[in-house]
């Protein structure tokens, strides 16, 4: 039996797809892929094949991807291969050649589904793999999302064999004497799921023959209860991000009322990127050390006091802009500093902070636009004395969150000589001496 019921009753349950659509399978020959490709025939749904020869078994792959495409013209469905430098890619990402091969696979997937208007792509995960990688994902340390596995369907990605064991499978490819190739590679232990699938699960299954079932049943719990987090959590961070302008602030004594702490705080934090390790430090951290601060690979938090301030690291932030004599204005993470010269005698001084002038007689092209570092130190304007930006920042009570925002534009011999909106640098004010002055013009971009 070809298993067509079951086939289409688990597309049904789980709304994989309608009758209408088109889906393209991923097919690579062997028995699971090729049973996939003969279902979807046997229950006329609209289906095309897609083969990846990724050129690392040598004839065999040659012969894999021939199989493939008389498999397509058999069933008069279109054919679809492309060929990859596995290796070369694994070489250059720095990353395994199994990594390799599923980055590859699943963009250029979604590239034909795309210019040849698929709804979806169909792998041919069953519930074998589905044990597998749970497994692989406890061992290697997951969440709740590596708990349920493989999921039906995944915005684009659907896995219709989920229904099926791997016994399953055998069977019916030898009651209907389906042809289909043997990946050989499949019958090495070097792979750590191939491990898993030779040497872990036999005994397993000593302990509970129907490990398939139980796996499938725990998947559908685990997933529930993302779901429900996932929805916890949601309205949490409705309730406790408060949005100002370009930074988020939470509430520190808010965030310690959460049970369990740990596990709610990185969900909180889960799309900013923060890791358990960092986390955890933020929390040895709330009843002390305020002004720490804690990153990810694109967010800052920072602690002050009962306040936690969550803003984005902007990439421009960390460059440097370099300013010629004949720049006019410069665009700095969303600032504009307008830059002119005018004789001294014909200067109008204004006041605001967000003018700096300075004898150009003293400046040394070319000039640099920057976020403030650790250790950076001025002479204020009017003072006498060296001060630290870091102390400076206190003293005119700008949150820590803000800092990394001001623009520093920096003299060629590398002194500061105007934290833009707030202060220049005394050494390089005006005097009786001055001939020109260099004006810079602090404007938010769309002033």
């Amino acid at each position: 039996m070809l298993a067509l019921k079951p086939f289409k009753d688990f597309i049904d349950n789980n709304q994989l797809f309608n009758s209408t659509q088109r889906i393209l399978l991923a097919v690579s020959g062997g028995r699971d892929s090729v049973l996939m490709a003969h279902l979807f025939h046997e229950a006329g749904h609209k289906f095309g094949i897609a083969h990846c020869n990724f050129q690392l078994r040598g004839k065999d792959s040659e012969d894999d991807e021939t199989f493939c495409e008389e498999l397509a013209a058999s069933m008069d469905v279109p054919f679809y291969s492309t060929r990859f430098d596995t290796q070369l890619k694994a070489s250059e990402s720095k990353i395994s050649i199994q990594m390799a091969a599923r980055e590859l696979r699943y963009n250029w997937f979604e590239e034909i589904r795309k210019d040849f208007g698929y709804d979806y792509i169909s792998t041919a995960h069953h519930g074998g793999d589905q044990v597998e990688t749970v497994l692989l994902n406890l061992v290697r340390g997951t969440g709740l999302s590596g708990l349920h596995g493989i999921l039906p369907k995944r915005e684009k990605l659907i896995r219709p064999l989920l229904f099926l064991t791997r016994k399953d499978i055998d069977d019916v490819m030898t009651s209907e004497n389906i042809t289909y190739r043997d990946d050989v590679s499949n019958a090495s232990t070097k792979y750590a799921r191939n491990r898993i699938r030779h040497l872990v699960l036999p005994v397993l299954k000593e302990l509970n023959p129907q490990l398939e079932k139980t796996f499938e049943i725990n998947s559908r719990h685990f997933s529930a209860a993302e779901r429900f987090l996932n929805n916890h959590v949601k309205m949490l961070r409705n309730s406790l991000f408060e949005r100002e302008d370009k930074k988020t602030t939470i509430s520190v004594s808010e965030l310690r009322k959460l049970d369990p702490l740990p596990l709610l705080l990185f969900e909180l934090f889960k799309p900013y990127n923060f890791t358990e390790a960092v986390l955890d430090d933020l929390i040895a951290c709330f009843n002390s050390h305020p002004g720490k601060i804690f990153e990810s690979s694109t967010h800052r938090l920072y602690l002050d006091r009962n306040v936690l301030y969550l803003t984005e690291i902007k990439e421009d932030a960390g460059i440097e802009q370099i300013v010629t004599k004949n720049i006019s204005q410069i665009n700095w993470n969303n600032v504009l500093i307008q830059q002119s010269e005018k004789p001294f005698d014909e200067v109008n001084l204004n006041k605001d902070a967000r003018f700096g002038y300075f004898d150009a007689d003293k400046l040394a092209y070319p000039l640099k636009l920057r976020a403030w570092k650790q250790g950076d130190h001025f002479v204020p304007f009017g003072m006498k004395g060296s001060k630290k930006l870091s102390d400076f920042f206190i003293s005119e009570k700008i949150a820590l969150h803000e800092k990394h925002l001001i623009p520093v534009l920096v003299n060629g011999n590398n002194d500061i000589l105007w934290v833009a909106g707030y202060r220049s640098d005394n050494r390089y004010r005006l005097t009786g001496e001055t001939k020109k002055v260099v004006i810079f013009e602090l404007k938010k971009n769309g002033e």
